[in-house]
């Protein structure tokens, strides 16, 4: 009897978080990075283009997770309004700096950065002037598929070279994992499955660091439940004049 191909699948992401989850001393760097961001009160910053625009959204506004969150979600650098223009985008130099306009970074911030080739222009770039400013980075990459392409940016480097951590996904070169008899292209992306387990297990940890230092991070509710509204509430109140998409 076959194995039907959902399960091959789940053999796959399976096999690729046991590998993710065995970046132990990368996850608990990352985990420090935000902790000490968050009891410092800097700001915790996400980006990603593209497919990867998820990671970052993953942590904004989300049932469990930090209220000091500015996500950098540039609508054409997602997908939303054009598939094929986010992905023109995401390649030009000079780019980034219009997503940091609004923004004073400095050492006590931190910024997480998902990019699955780490190969364009616009991650590199936020990198780059991240650093300058003295803030961490925190990279989300596929390294197996970054370290088979060239760099798309004019310095010749990639994003994993420039992160303070860098978190590999443990992907596929090309993302999709799975062949199937009869069809030239395989199919199952596992990026996003992969680093969005990661992004929330370095939340989890820096939020236990937080409390076995005596602090107390400002999490989020669910709005769909009985008490989470009345509790975001007040969270919403306090950042909305800090973080305009609340």
């Amino acid at each position: 009897m076959s194995i039907p191909s959902y399960k091959k699948y789940q053999e796959i992401i399976s096999h690729k978080l046991q590998l993710a989850f065995g970046q132990e001393v990368q996850i608990l760097q990352a985990a420090g990075y935000l902790a000490s961001t968050l009891t410092h009160q800097g700001w915790v910053y996400s980006f990603g283009t593209g497919h990867s625009h998820m990671i970052a959204e993953e942590l904004f506004y989300r049932a469990g997770g930090f209220a000091r969150v500015r996500a950098l979600l540039v609508p054409e650098l997602m997908l939303h309004q054009s598939a094929t223009g986010s992905t023109e985008a995401e390649r030009k130099e000079g780019y980034a700096q219009h997503l940091l306009q609004d923004y004073v970074l400095g050492p006590e911030d931190v910024l997480i950065i998902a990019s699955n080739s780490g190969r364009n222009a616009v991650p590199i770039e936020l990198a780059q002037l991240a650093k300058e400013k003295g803030a961490k980075v925190i990279v989300l990459t596929n390294l197996r598929h970054s370290k088979s392409v060239s760099s798309r940016h004019s310095s010749g480097l990639k994003l994993y070279e420039l992160g303070d951590v860098v978190l590999d996904n443990m992907g596929e070169i090309g993302d999709a994992a799975l062949a199937l008899e009869g069809l030239e292209t395989k199919v199952g992306p596992t990026s996003t499955v992969v680093s969005t387990a990661l992004l929330q297990a370095i939340c989890v940890e820096a939020t236990s660091a937080i409390l076995a230092n005596g602090g107390q991070p400002e999490v989020f509710n669910s709005s769909n439940s009985d008490q989470g509204s009345a509790h975001n509430e007040g969270l919403i109140e306090e950042y909305k004049k800090w973080v305009s998409m609340l």
